[in-house]
């Protein structure tokens, strides 16, 4: 819901250290798969019940996902970065709620299943449209140099992460969050769904 506004002061934090990364030889494609493992390392810890260790985790995946595509834009994007950088994402999505119902099944068991089932549903939902609008030369006003078309909607990536953040500032409450977020998800997918078939009706 606002990672649009979001996005210039993004931008403008990840110049300096981007800058130095690519004076230093880093590739986009190593931070991404960097970030990766910090991200699964992070739900390790988050399972383990070490939950400042998740939130530092999370915090450091999130800065490796931002720079890699401001390294990228300072070199040469490319095809398999962009696909690199949305798979990924995804993966940590579902990875990080799963060490908490580690932690806790019996609890969080049922809350988690239902939050990663709404990822599920979220990004089909943002895939889908994603491809189709790409078939068409469609392009999102909001996220010009974003790798695919980027369907914004109730749950992003801001509110997704700061989600996360609650989970391990608050784990006890963990079940209560997910379901919350569950129907924030839900509502998103609909949406989703519902710009789908208006846009793509229109022949």
């Amino acid at each position: 819901m606002i990672d649009s506004r979001l996005l210039p002061l993004q931008r403008a934090m990840m110049e300096p250290p981007a800058r130095f990364l690519v004076a230093c030889g880093v590739r986009a494609d190593q931070i991404t798969l960097a970030g990766l493992a910090i991200g699964l390392l992070a739900a390790l810890a988050a399972a383990l019940e070490f939950y400042g260790l998740a939130l530092v985790g999370l915090a450091l995946n999130r800065l490796a996902d931002g720079l890699d595509g401001a390294v990228a834009r300072m070199t040469r994007p490319t095809d398999r970065g962009a696909f690199l950088d949305i798979a990924l994402d995804f993966v940590f999505y579902a990875a990080f709620p799963v060490g908490f119902v580690f932690a806790d099944p019996a609890t969080n068991g049922l809350p988690g299943a239902a939050l990663i089932a709404s990822f599920i549903l979220t990004g089909t939902s943002f895939l889908a449209f994603s491809v189709i609008a790409e078939r068409r030369g469609l392009t999102a006003e909001d996220y010009p140099n974003k790798g695919i078309y980027y369907l914004g909607g109730l749950a992003e990536g801001a509110e997704t992460i700061a989600v996360f953040a609650a989970f391990c500032l608050f784990p006890a409450a963990f079940p209560w969050i997910a379901w919350m977020f569950t129907i924030v998800c839900l509502i998103t997918a609909l949406t989703r769904c519902v710009a789908g078939w208006h846009v793509f009706g229109q022949d």
